[in-house]
């Protein structure tokens, strides 16, 4: 599973947030394969996306309608890989910080008030990262931002 590293921008294919996109935050191993040519491949993902997208904001909006248009909602999961959709699109936000890194290697997924406090975190460098998407030095991530940032029409 090359393709899918920290900070891909992937689509949920399977459960509560299917059809939503997300980012990938890091690979989870596995612990023991039953089988061994799965043997070292990552069977799960913590995954960090949009739960309710922006609304759209025109120009002659005013600052305070913008900000209000612009709120985000998160989630974080960890997920089978088999349930994501890699997309060609990368973004450079570092979501370590805000999920936090687990040392204990399990599921990877913070619970409880460790995972209200990483989605308020997130909530903030979304939204940060939403107003400000012409700050992005490299073009390719600026594509996969503002990719990452449009709701999703199918």
């Amino acid at each position: 599973m090359a393709i899918i590293k920290s900070g891909k921008v992937v689509i949920v294919l399977a459960g509560r947030y299917a059809g939503r996109k997300a980012v990938v935050v890091r690979t989870l191993e596995s612990q023991s394969a039953p089988d061994s040519r799965r043997k070292g491949q990552p069977t799960r993902v913590l995954i960090a996306g949009i739960a309710r997208s922006p609304r759209n904001v025109t120009r002659s909006m005013s600052k305070k309608k913008v900000e209000k248009r612009s709120k985000i909602k998160p989630f974080v999961r960890s997920v089978n890989v088999n349930h994501v959709f890699p997309t060609r699109y990368q973004v450079d936000m570092d979501l370590k910080k805000c999920v936090g890194e687990s040392t204990d290697g399990g599921s990877g997924a913070p619970k409880g008030d460790a995972k209200s406090d990483a989605c308020k975190a997130l909530k903030k460098v979304f939204e940060e990262r939403y107003l400000n998407q012409r700050d992005v030095t490299s073009e390719k991530k600026a594509i996969g931002s503002s990719y990452f940032f449009k709701k999703l029409k199918f």
